[in-house]
């Protein structure tokens, strides 16, 4: 029950928020959602046993650049709420952030989105880069 309460306040805190919800389902406890003017597109976030998982694909990294590797783990120390992954392709470089659901709030949520909207404003141009 406590799930099923955690998915409807995650919700109301993205239309509040005026997200863009593409698909919700409740089942599998899931939102995709965007709102473009801030770079965030297909953001998908999971609720998961006492994490909320959030996570958007960011660009192909081709001919696995360990050049390119290094300056995203440099830039990471940056990022104020979240990182730049790895799926287990080694290719796709995706922004990630898990908080914990047991005192979950809007403005933790909110930090997080915000982190990877002033992550995209500041560094698109090289992330552009890495994908060519």
């Amino acid at each position: 029950m406590e799930d099923l309460k955690l998915f409807s306040r995650v919700k109301n805190w993205l239309l509040e928020l005026e997200y863009y919800i593409q698909l919700e389902n409740e089942e599998h406890q899931t939102f995709i959602i965007e709102k473009e003017n801030e770079g965030i597109k297909n953001m998908m976030i999971v609720i998961a046993p006492q994490i909320l998982i959030i996570e958007q694909f960011l660009f192909r990294c081709k001919n696995n650049q360990h050049d390119i590797f290094k300056q995203l783990l440099i830039k990471n120390r940056d990022i104020v709420h979240g990182a730049f992954v790895l799926d287990e392709s080694g290719e796709k470089v995706i922004f990630r952030d898990t908080l914990q659901t047991e005192n979950l709030n809007q403005n933790e949520l909110i930090a997080t989105i915000n982190s990877l909207s002033l992550l995209i404003s500041e560094y698109s141009t090289e992330m552009i880069s890495f994908s060519k």
